[in-house]
């Protein structure tokens, strides 16, 4: 089961911010059909952590990591990626993780 403090944790949840990282990772290589497989991945865990927290961000990344998917599947490499990173960004805001923060 998932934390609130820890729910994005591989050793918790198997890891949506990795896989919405990977997603990323593989947008910028022109990788259309990995963006999907990562982003279906992620949106798995956070959906799960969605059972054990409401937030913001949470809501945020899931609609952006759909948006990645649909677009993937389109072959849109560009725009899913751009969803992915937004993601990213939602799953790294619960925490605190910001390019302010110094964890980003």
């Amino acid at each position: 089961m998932c934390f609130l403090f820890n729910w994005y944790d591989q050793s918790t949840c198997g890891g949506s911010l990795t896989h919405a990282q990977e997603a990323v990772d593989h947008g910028g290589m022109g990788h259309a059909d990995v963006v999907v497989t990562h982003a279906e991945a992620s949106l798995q865990h956070a959906q799960a952590a969605k059972n054990d927290m409401n937030n913001p961000h949470l809501d945020a990344a899931i609609t952006e990591l759909g948006e990645a998917i649909t677009h993937g599947k389109a072959g849109h490499a560009d725009v899913a990626t751009g969803h992915a990173k937004s993601a990213v960004v939602h799953l790294k805001e619960i925490h605190g993780k910001t390019p302010s923060s110094g964890y980003y």
